[in-house]
């Protein structure tokens, strides 16, 4: 079956962009707040006036995740004071004195002009883009054997169903540009039941088929170029194998245009490209204890990439500027996520949890925490290990992926 259409789809709640909400601002009384030193690396004190209701918790959600503490005005190092009547307005400045700026925010809905109202005292006072408009996407279990793909906010708002498939589901990704989605589903055929990858268009609304082989089919990494990594056992071991950009799995069921990255007698997984598509981490043990490694992406050795620190690394993830690379490891049934330089070195602990993945922001990890017979999805921000949990869903949600 070359398409497979299904029902729900998530564009419909994007009629309004964030370039949008931001055009409609008032940028007069700009200011130079900005503090990219100390700012970027401790909680960043500020008190909140004049909003309620609804504004009020997702400023205090979004500045929180980025970086700051909602605190008391005699404790704050900056006042962020509006209302929200009508529509959403904001006046920053430090506690100073010092102007940031006097902005009002037109177009789309409450919730939507308080996220754009978040970013720009972010990017006022650390010089960073905030990332409050962004989407995730992620599994969520619906059924004793069944977990769907959803879509949702950033924040966890807004939960809509990609997939009703009624089947077991892993690993979803987005691809560069977000203009595809990749998984791994339990699908069945034909009558026959098998780890299948599939490739979602999201303007489409088309999926196809990316990978069936006999054997196990788990991944759709793609890299900036269009590869798309994943992890075939082709009926052997489980290795890490490339497909090229374009390539059609019906035209070429034999495999002949992937390239084998590695030949182990173990397992690998978790396939995940560097920034600038050079290179390919994934976790192995093909010398014993789990590590991580890279590979070319044209192929060659695999090179390890040391974490000391940090035992069992596995589910990588390379942030959007190509210095840092998340990981979860495990130390018997507990699961902790670390964060060491790319090219090896020190693993510093962030946070009690497990599949992490990056903000373009290069500072936010998504990552899941496991609960009381569920699985949660929790944000930290990096340089603070300040964690917020996302609101909890009706299912146990897990495997997030922020987009890219």
């Amino acid at each position: 079956m070359r398409e497979i259409r299904f029902g729900l789809y998530i564009l419909a709640l994007l009629v309004v962009s964030f370039q949008q909400l931001h055009a409609g601002a008032d940028p007069s009384s700009n200011g130079a707040l900005q503090v990219v030193g100390e700012a970027r690396n401790k909680l960043i004190p500020m008190t909140l006036k004049g909003y309620d209701g609804e504004v009020a918790r997702v400023l205090k959600f979004d500045l929180e995740v980025m970086g700051c503490k909602i605190v008391p005005e005699g404790d704050a190092a900056y006042l962020l004071a509006g209302g929200n009547r009508n529509s959403v307005n904001g006046i920053l400045k430090d506690t100073a004195g010092n102007p940031g700026f006097n902005r009002r925010y037109n177009g789309g809905n409450l919730r939507q002009q308080a996220h754009a109202l978040s970013n720009d005292v972010i990017k006022a006072i650390t010089g960073l883009d905030g990332i409050a408009h962004t989407r995730i996407i992620y599994k969520m279990k619906t059924g004793a054997r069944a977990y769907e793909v959803f879509i949702s906010d950033y924040d966890g708002h807004l939960p809509v169903a990609l997939t009703s498939d009624n089947a077991l589901t892993e690993a979803p990704q987005w691809a560069p540009g977000n203009k595809e989605v990749f998984y791994t589903s339990w699908y069945t055929i034909g009558g026959v039941e098998n780890t299948t990858v599939i490739r979602h268009n999201m303007k489409t609304r088309a999926r196809t088929v990316f990978s069936r082989f006999k054997g196990l089919n788990t991944g759709g990494a793609v890299s900036p170029n269009g590869k798309v990594a994943m992890v075939l056992s082709r009926g052997i071991n489980p290795d890490i194998w490339v497909a090229p950009a374009g390539w059609d799995f019906l035209q070429d069921k034999a495999g002949s245009k992937l390239r084998q990255m590695c030949r182990t007698k173990e397992s690998e997984s978790g396939p995940a490209w560097s920034p600038d598509g050079r290179w390919l981490c994934f976790a192995t043990r093909a010398r014993g204890r789990r590590m991580l490694v890279k590979v070319a992406a044209a192929g060659g050795n695999m090179i390890k990439i040391p974490t000391p620190g940090a035992i069992n690394p596995t589910d990588p993830a390379w942030s959007p500027d190509g210095k840092f690379i998340a990981f979860t490891s495990q130390t018997g049934k507990y699961f902790n996520i670390f964060v060491a330089p790319a090219t090896g070195g020190k693993a510093e602990l962030i946070a009690a949890g497990e599949g992490p993945s990056w903000a373009l922001n290069n500072r936010n990890l998504i990552f899941t925490r496991r609960g009381v017979n569920k699985r949660m999805l929790a944000i930290v921000d990096v340089p603070t290990k300040q964690v917020k949990m996302l609101p909890a869903f009706s299912g146990s949600a897990s495997q997030p992926d922020w987009q890219r």
